[in-house]
């Protein structure tokens, strides 16, 4: 006894141990993940470009197969046990969250563009506006992905395709369609113009075609997801590399044999009197019934207007960076193109780099960019020089502005070479002229993304509709599973209803069947197998209907009676297991709404606290410089009962909170008489604080009550081990003595 009383102690003590250090981890985590939400916010950085996911808190599990479905490190991550979106300006809109979520809790919708003057206001079918037979695809849509692109091109061919079949008989000297580039969209658009037999040609500024493929970096992966290539099957791969994309686009045009004109500039789009499109370019024109324009934002680089900028050392693209080794390069920008140029850069032998960003930190940079770079700069390959803009360039040299507007200095560089890369201006006028509108007005509404629920009335309805069947199956037979053990073996139903021949063994097998097919549901969840098959909603849902059915059919197995036996506790930790598994979907899930809803609404104080929004118009200097300072006490003070208190230490320290935020208030309140500060200013400040530091303790309370309640999850874990243990001894013993037993009439 005493040395089960010693070994069971060490493994409590174990386990307790090894459940606050991953308690400290998770709280960790979740602090970095909500300062990365403040900092993006408090930067303003936090609007998504086009498309962003919306996060249905009711249904949220806290899963995270979200944030490892998300190819973009940095827009999703677990707080408080649910997901939470921490950067939307980083979602390319792939929508592999919404895909990957088993309980259909995300939506990846459109952001609101009524005032949006660089989008295009297209229809469904991606024809301008008031512009029949004018259609846009690709880049210059406001959709970046080669994915989309391609789909986007392909959608157009095959409209015009369904206009030219059911249209009149086409003049010869008209083609039926005119591509506008040659990036993916343009050769999507043309692969399927040429598979439904349009009469058309492609025009292309370039002599290479793919577009802004073409002028990436040597050897960069640029990232996909499986597409369709219209008449070349599936784009399988999930990445590849400059090179490879466009030899494969290479290959393509030439096995279609596609009617690509490189060297054409296009200038003008007009319509003559037939209702026919007129395409002019640097070297002729061209008619046609539809015109797709598949051409990309960047249109011309952006210039600095600073003096030198004409020096032949200047450039706006970085083709190969190996030509530049030894050298002493300034890269002008702040994008994931600036960030990757000057990273391919640094890496060559003897080169020096400088990275000026007018801005105090990046913000819309992928997350492995800002990994890279960090990695950069510890070696000392790379230096970042923030809130920095170009005053003038020289033969040898390059003068910095550095600093804010009240505390600037000039830095001057030496410098061989230099990189501008601050983006392109976008070929709007050409755009409007060409009769596409940009009028934010004509885009829709955004779409109001509402709470479906937990779904506990469908679960609760498909839970009852099978046991209501399993109910009227033990009532039609209640004659035998009524009688003992004894009286069963006499009855005329034992022969197919008991345990071991006929529909009882039949019901055993197929309770072993939907266990294993439910086990199959973290095969597919699990990120550690490459299986794809089947939507993870579905399979979640087939996860619950197997969970419940496989009871049932246990409970017949049995004969309505689980004996004292493996198979018996095998039965019973199967109900443990349906039982845990409805608590951690339904119940659990409650307490993380109700967290990230105050996490929300502490997020609002903070910002009240720090920024500008509790700042008047008419305050002082110093007043403004008070509020700052009272923020800062009072932010500090919830980031340390927030996050970095354990839950026995914010137990014992709850005499001592109250001390703690009298002693901060009284520190604020002093400072603000110091400063002559009016009593009004200091009264709204210190009710803020105390309000937000109220919101702190509540947080901090329902977060230790979501990790207690975050044990149901372990329960229904190693349940489920113990009871496949328990199935496997069961099916074992039944195979080595069922027909011993079967013999003497017992199960």
């Amino acid at each position: 006894m005493s040395w089960t009383l010693l070994i069971g102690v060490v493994l409590v003590l174990l386990i307790s141990l090894f459940a606050a250090i991953a308690r400290r981890r998770e709280l960790r985590l979740m602090s970095v993940a909500v300062q990365e939400r403040d900092r993006v916010e408090s930067q303003g950085a936090s609007d998504a470009q086009l498309r962003y996911p919306v996060i249905d808190l009711s249904r949220c599990m806290g899963c995270g197969t979200c944030v490892m479905a998300c190819p973009e490190d940095g827009v999703l991550e677990l707080v408080h046990g649910q997901a939470a979106v921490v950067n939307s300006s980083l979602c390319e809109g792939i929508a592999a969250c919404a895909r990957e979520c088993p309980v259909g809790a995300i939506v990846v919708t459109m952001g609101d563009l009524r005032e949006r003057r660089d989008v295009p206001v297209l229809t469904e079918t991606l024809e301008a506006v008031d512009s029949p037979g004018l259609f846009l695809a690709g880049e210059i849509t406001a959709h970046a992905l080669i994915k989309s692109a391609i789909d986007q091109g392909s959608m157009v061919g095959t409209e015009v395709a369904r206009r030219v079949e059911s249209g009149s008989t086409s003049n010869d000297s008209v083609l039926d369609l005119c591509v506008v580039g040659a990036g993916p969209a343009g050769l999507s658009c043309s692969l399927e113009a040429k598979q439904r037999g349009l009469r058309f040609v492609t025009l292309d500024r370039e002599q290479q075609l793919g577009g802004t493929v073409a002028k990436y970096p040597r050897r960069k992966l640029v990232l996909t997801q499986p597409v369709e290539l219209p008449g070349h099957g599936s784009m399988n791969q999930k990445s590849y590399s400059k090179e490879e994309l466009i030899d494969l686009w290479k290959r393509v045009a030439s096995e279609d044999e596609l009617p690509i004109l490189p060297g054409q500039v296009f200038e003008q789009l007009e319509r003559n009197e037939d209702g026919n499109y007129v395409v002019r370019t640097s070297t002729g024109t061209f008619t046609a019934k539809n015109v797709c324009l598949a051409l990309g934002r960047r249109g011309d680089p952006v210039k600095l207007g600073v003096p030198g900028e004409h020096l032949n050392k200047v450039t706006y693209g970085l083709m190969d960076a190996q030509s530049y080794q030894g050298r002493q390069v300034l890269v002008v920008g702040g994008g994931d193109s600036a960030v990757e140029a000057a990273m391919a850069l640094a890496e060559q032998d003897g080169t020096s780099v400088t990275l000026s960003y007018r801005k105090p930190g990046f913000f819309r940079v992928r997350a492995r960019n800002l990994e890279r770079l960090e990695a950069c700069r510890d070696n000392e390959s790379l230096s970042v020089v923030f809130e920095s803009e170009v005053r003038s360039i020289e033969t040898n040299t390059v003068h910095l502005s550095v600093g804010s507007a009240n505390s600037q200095s000039v830095v001057t560089l030496p410098n061989d070479d230099v990189f501008i890369l601050a983006g392109g201006s976008p070929p709007f006028e050409l755009l409007e002229n060409a009769g596409v509108s940009f009028d934010a007005s004509g885009h829709k509404a955004p779409e109001v993304i509402r709470e479906q629920g937990a779904g506990v009335i469908r679960a609760l309805q498909i839970g009852l509709a099978l046991s209501v069947a399993a109910l009227i199956w033990a009532l039609f037979n209640a004659d035998y599973y009524l009688l003992t053990s004894v009286e069963r073996a006499a009855h005329e139903k034992h022969i197919y209803l008991r345990s071991s021949r006929g529909l009882g063994l039949i019901f055993g097998i197929a309770s072993v069947t939907l266990i294993a097919g439910n086990l199959f549901y973290l095969v597919r969840r699990s990120s550690s197998f490459k299986l794809e098959w089947g939507s993870l909603s579905g399979w979640m849902t087939s996860h619950v209907a197997t969970g419940i059915l496989a009871v049932l059919f246990a409970l017949m197995h049995g004969v309505m009676d689980p004996k004292n036996s493996a198979g018996g506790h095998a039965f019973w930790g199967l109900v443990f297991l349906l039982a845990t598994g409805a608590i951690g979907r339904y119940f659990y899930a409650w307490v993380p709404r109700a967290t990230n809803g105050r996490e929300l609404d502490l997020a609002e104080v903070k910002a009240k606290l720090a920024g500008p929004i509790s700042l008047a118009s008419d305050d002082s200097d110093d007043v403004r410089a008070f509020k700052r300072e009272a923020g800062a006490d009072v932010i500090e003070l919830i980031e340390q009962r927030q996050w970095r208190g354990s839950l026995f230490g914010r137990i014992a320290a709850m005499v001592g909170i109250r001390g703690d935020l009298r002693r901060t208030l009284a520190k604020i309140i002093e400072r603000g008489k110091e400063r002559g500060v009016p009593d009004e200013s200091i009264k709204e400040t210190v009710s803020l604080a105390r309000g937000a530091f109220r919101r702190s303790l509540m947080l901090a309370h329902f977060e230790d009550l979501r990790g207690i309640l975050a044990t149901w999850r372990y329960f229904h874990r190693w349940m489920a081990v113990l009871m496949v243990a328990l199935v496997v001894v069961h099916v074992v013993y039944a195979f080595t003595y069922g027909e011993l037993l079967d013999g003497i009439g017992s199960r």
